[in-house]
């Protein structure tokens, strides 16, 4: 006889509406819009005249749409030009401004991503005596809030001659940070040795199976973290701000807070000074936006053990 074969469709179960399911929904809706806010309100002001937002300031939509505070802030109209459409005849140098602030944050982030994951392999895979007690101390500077430093580093900077250069600005967070190592070191014990044992069967030294086997394996986390090194140090204001007092060494942060100075007679120039912050923040926005899944990805399996 024949054998009878019989095939079942599995169909998705499909869920029931949920009073619950609703309101999570709509509580996540409510702090993404609550979070997008501010942006789409800086976009508004951007795009509107500083005599529009004068004449009607809760208008939720621009207000005599234009793209002059963009102009401004670019350095593409003429101080007459800006001064008419109530800008400050100074302008802003915001190529220059830029530049500055990608090489100072390039400089940290590579840096700081090099150091870190030498002394995080250290602290993970290298037998040395007191090696846990160290590397407690060295976690316990996270605990120092950054503030506590900007006068002893500030003495230092000074003392090496390097006030109002981009050397200075990155100096402080140019090698390591606690937190970069800790993050590192936690993928690093996540890696089999058995895997180190064979490169070390195969002839390879330590230095080469960092080089070859471990920073190739930690490339998801290692980008992570990079990306996150990156929208810290771009966004960095305080300590910029203290050690330069030029335009050769002036970061986008410290250039917005020299624009928003720049008050003419007519007062603030809150659409230029929105345009700037726009712009200033849109190339961290994207990047962020780019890696996100990455970034979220990388910091659960990080926190496993």
């Amino acid at each position: 006889m024949a054998a009878v074969t019989t095939t079942t469709t599995v169909r998705p179960v499909r869920r029931g509406f949920s009073f619950g399911r609703a309101a999570a929904w709509t509580v996540m809706g409510l702090i993404v819009l609550i979070t997008l806010l501010p942006f789409y309100w800086i976009l508004r002001t951007a795009l509107s005249t500083n005599a529009g937002l004068g004449a009607d300031p809760t208008n939720p939509l621009p207000v005599d749409l234009t793209t002059s505070g963009f102009e401004r802030a670019l350095g593409l109209q003429s101080a007459e030009e800006a001064v008419a459409q109530g800008g400050a005849g100074g302008g802003l140098d915001f190529w220059r401004y830029l530049l500055n602030s990608v090489l100072v944050s390039t400089l940290i982030t590579g840096c700081q991503i090099f150091f870190s994951a030498m002394a995080a392999y250290a602290f993970s895979r290298l037998r040395w005596r007191g090696r846990d007690k160290v590397f407690g101390l060295f976690l316990a500077g996270m605990m120092v809030p950054a503030i506590f430093t900007l006068l002893p580093n500030f003495v230092l900077i000074k003392q090496l001659h390097l006030i109002d250069t981009l050397l200075g600005i990155a100096l402080p967070t140019m090698f390591m940070t606690p937190f970069a190592v800790f993050f590192l070191r936690q993928f690093f014990m996540n890696i089999p040795k058995e895997v180190e044992e064979a490169a070390l069967l195969d002839g390879a030294g330590k230095i080469k199976i960092f080089f070859r086997v471990v920073l190739p394996m930690a490339s998801t986390p290692i980008i992570t973290l990079a990306v996150l090194t990156y929208i810290t140090s771009w966004n960095d204001y305080f300590w910029p701000l203290m050690v330069s007092y030029s335009d050769s060494s002036r970061v986008l942060t410290v250039a917005l807070a020299v624009f928003r100075a720049q008050t003419p007679a007519t007062g603030v120039d809150w659409s230029g000074l929105m345009a700037a912050t726009l712009i200033a923040a849109l190339p961290m926005l994207v990047l962020f936006a780019c890696f996100a899944r990455r970034i979220v990805s990388s910091i659960g399996f990080t926190g496993i053990k």
